[in-house]
This record gives C-alpha cells, structure tokens and sequence, in this order.
C-alpha cells in the first residue's frame, strides 16, 4: 500500500516572512505489532523542532546584514556621484598639488592702473609767447586804479604812457637793447611818495628768449625814459638816478627812480631806494598774475 502525494508544495522562501517551512515528510512508522498504546519520540520531535527555529533565524539575521551593506554602499556610490569630477583621490598624498600649483588669494585681486590728476597749467607759460598771451594789455592793465600799496607805503599813481617804438622811450644804451631784440611795445607808469618819484617800464617781446636776451644785454646806462607830466615835474634828466633791470617771461621791466628837481642820489637815499625795488616787484607781481588769470581761465575752459 502506497500514499500518493496531495496538493503542491509550498514554496519556502526564507525573506518572505509569510511563507511556510515546508515540514519534512515523515515516514510511516511502523507499528510494533503485538505492542499496544506506543507513542511517538517527543523528545527527538521536540529536538527536531529547535534546530529548525535556529536555522531560520540565522537565515533572518543574515538577510538583514547583506541589507545593510547593500543599502551603505548605494549611499557610498551616491555620496561619489554627487562629488561631480571632483573625485576623492586613493593616492599617497605626494600626489597633491604642490603650493606652486594653488593660485594665491592676491590673484583674485582686482588691480587698478595708477591713476593722478592731471599737472596744473603753468601761469608762465601763458606770458611766454604772444602765441598764448591774448589778454587784454595796456597801462590800465598792468597798472590799475589810481595808487598802489607796497607794504605800509602808498604811492600815488601819476602819467602813463604807450609806444610801439621802444627806443623813443629809452635812454643811454637802452634803445639799441631793445631795438636788437625787437620790442614790439613799451608801456611806461610814474608813481610819487613824498619827495621821490620812480618811473617803471615794461617793454614787451613776442618771445621769452627775446626778453631774457634784453635783460642780459643791458647794463648800467641802459635806462628808461622817466615820465613825469600831471603834477609831476621833472626828475632824472640829468642828475644822478638809480635804475634796475630784470625779466619774466616775455616781458622786459625797467625802473628809474630819483628826485624831482635834480637832486642826486646817494647811498643813504633809502627812500628812493625802497620806491625803484617796490615797483619793480609790483611789476612782476602784475605780468605773473596775467598769466595766471589766463591759465586759470583755460583750466576751466
């Protein structure tokens, strides 16, 4: 007599946890014939029963260890991955880059080219040559109003006068001075403090070199015509006079002071002294100012 097997097997699958172990197929025992009310081996049952538990449990155990590792190592390839190319390296740190291969934190440094203002124009240069010089010129000009003050000392302005034929109001060796250098005009002012009276010409060139080239040519009887007329009388005709020379630019300005009257000068006439150095600086301070109101003028033009 033989059993036929009945419906199919369960399929066992030890990650699903609703499948079932299938039970080992037990033989028929045999009955001990002419024994009666024998019973099966409980404690081989029960034995049997265990090992199978544990075998089961291992196998849950380590399906959740191969889970773990499965799901670190996608963490891994995703922490890599997100990295882009930059690639952690497995190499020996002499592979590196060296301090030369890093830039510096000064090459992201923005550079500026060095940057000044611009040089001030220079008043000379704008009474150095008739080319630049374009204002205005005249007694009135270079010698306003009605007197002037040097100091604690006034003087009285007094008669003017403009040639355009320099020699005419030259005396001595100073005609052919500025006829040499060809003067193109000579602008001439008196001015009186008490008993003194100083004459101071100004005679223009159409070049600085012209002017300095006058300067150096004249010498101690290279003097300018005094001018008197208004009230003022007559002074350095023929007495002894003192007179001085100098330049700027292109203009040459000459002083000749003394005495109304025809009293010489002396070394101990301080007064007519102070009055030929006042108007000779006055001078100069009137040329240096017509050219910085012309570079000025041009600045902001």
């Amino acid at each position: 007599m033989s059993f036929g097997q009945g419906g199919p097997q369960s399929q066992w699958d030890p990650w699903k946890p609703q499948s079932q172990q299938p039970q080992p197929q037990q033989q028929p025992q045999p009955w001990n014939s002419g024994e009666s009310g024998s019973t099966p081996d409980w404690a081989a049952l029960a034995e049997a029963s265990e090992a199978r538990t544990k075998r089961r449990r291992l196998l849950f155990v380590g399906g959740g260890a191969l889970a773990t590792v499965a799901i670190a190592g996608a963490v891994a390839v995703a922490v890599v991955s997100a990295g882009g190319s930059d690639q952690a390296s497995d190499g020996p740190s002499s592979q590196l880059p060296s301090a030369a291969d890093i830039p510096s934190a000064s090459a992201t440094n923005p550079s500026f080219a060095p940057t000044s203002a611009p040089p001030p124009l220079d008043p000379k240069d704008f009474v150095s040559s008739a080319k630049k010089d374009k204002a205005p010129l005249g007694p009135d000009q270079l010698f306003p109003g009605t007197q002037l003050t040097m100091g604690e000392t006034v003087y009285k302005k007094g008669p003017t006068a403009d040639t355009r034929t320099c020699g005419s109001a030259a005396q001595g060796t100073l005609p052919k001075v500025l006829d040499t250098n060809e003067c193109t005009r000579l602008i001439r002012v008196t001015y009186t403090q008490g008993d003194t009276a100083v004459t101071v010409g100004v005679a223009v060139f159409d070049e600085e070199a012209q002017a300095a080239k006058a300067k150096k040519d004249a010498d101690k009887k290279s003097i300018v015509r005094s001018l008197s007329g208004g009230g003022v009388k007559s002074f350095c005709t023929g007495a002894v006079c003192r007179s001085t020379t100098n330049s700027y630019g292109r203009y040459a300005y000459f002083t000749v002071a003394g005495f109304p009257g025809g009293k010489d000068v002396t070394e101990k006439s301080t007064e007519v002294f102070r009055a030929g150095d006042d108007l000779a600086e006055f001078s100069f301070q009137q040329i240096r100012r017509r050219g910085e109101a012309q570079a000025s003028a041009a600045a902001q033009g």
